[in-house]
């Protein structure tokens, strides 16, 4: 097969190019050039922002494409200059509209899509994604539209699935106690990077049309701190903290800076990092166990210097522990 991947030299992206090759395939990823694509795959380099950025492209045909963007105005520029027999679309778990609800099917209503061609911000990142997910359906050719899950594993750089194992693989002063929030039945999922490019390829090969949820399965937290712990060796233990008490010592949900990942205190879409995905595992999808996924996690963050993008830092682990301690 002769594929195509804007991008490629990414996290996912990437990993996708890497099976490709790895099975046999032609690649050709597109990128600004900034990293290396995969050895033994082509690089042609260009800014998508440009119209014209796809011209060296142009007069090729590729068997399948994959764009990973959450751009509609790149989606329709891809779909104007390039010619393909299928289209592979990542799009995201975001695109359904907010739910309390576990494990929504495909069938699960939308958010209304993006009416401009620019994501200006990540408020918008779900419309964002419908209105691609549109082009894409909608571009004369078969499309996958792959809605992916919490991505994990190597490469994580939002550091979403490697701040649990390296926490407690670095427990402040020795240890032993790790702040973590008292949710323990709060249900997460993740899907390895490379399962899920291993299903977008299968998803270029065969063909798939439609769209399919992809993720892992549905644990609780308590398991995936069980397992964090675990796969770091630790002899360190969860020294659960009521969200409520989190909240007043300014500790966030989810992501990002003083925060404590992959959990938000939000009723209303308690179930959102969860799909079904009935339809994809019909379709090929396997998932490795979560173990696998938070062990490569916490190889990569190893090698990371300085402060990371999610999770506590040591100073504010210090601090919330001091306070929890004193009250």
């Amino acid at each position: 097969m002769d594929l195509l991947i804007l991008g490629g030299t990414g996290f996912l992206s990437g990993e996708i190019a890497r099976a490709a090759l790895a099975d046999g395939h032609t690649v050709t990823c597109f990128a600004r050039g900034s990293r290396p694509a995969p050895v033994g795959a082509d690089l042609v380099t260009g800014d998508r922002e440009d119209d014209d950025a796809l011209t060296p492209l142009s007069g090729r045909h590729f068997d399948a494409i994959v764009e990973i963007t959450s751009q509609p105005g790149r989606a329709k520029r891809a779909v104007r200059d390039l010619d393909t027999d299928h289209w592979v679309f990542v799009s995201t778990a975001n695109v359904y509209t907010e739910s309390p609800d576990l494990e929504r099917d495909e069938d699960a209503p939308l958010q209304t899509p993006l009416g401009s061609d620019v994501l200006e911000g990540m408020e918008d990142y779900g419309a964002a994604k419908v209105a691609c997910e549109q082009i894409f359906s909608g571009s004369g050719r078969t499309a996958t539209l792959v809605r992916s899950g919490l991505i994990g594993g190597d490469g994580d750089a939002s550091g979403r699935t490697g701040y649990w194992p390296w926490r407690f693989a670095h427990p402040v002063d020795g240890g032993p106690d790790v702040v973590v929030p008292d949710d323990p039945d709060f249900p997460c999922a993740v899907v390895d990077v490379r399962d899920l490019a291993d299903f977008c390829l299968r998803a270029a090969v065969e063909r798939l049309e439609g769209p399919f949820n992809v993720t892992g399965p549905t644990v609780p937290l308590s398991e995936v701190l069980a397992t964090a712990n675990e796969v770091a060796g630790s002899n360190a233990r969860p020294l659960p903290v009521a969200p409520e008490r989190l909240r007043e010592l300014g500790v966030n949900p989810w992501m990002g800076p003083r925060s404590l990942p992959m959990w938000i205190d939000v009723p209303e879409i308690r179930g959102f990092a969860t799909m079904g995905t009935t339809r994809a595992r019909a379709a090929g999808l396997t998932t490795r166990p979560l173990a696998e996924t938070l062990a490569a996690a916490l190889t990569y963050e190893e090698t990371r210097e300085g402060d990371r993008p999610s999770g506590l830092t040591d100073e504010v682990e210090r601090e919330v522990l001091a306070a929890v301690r004193g009250a």
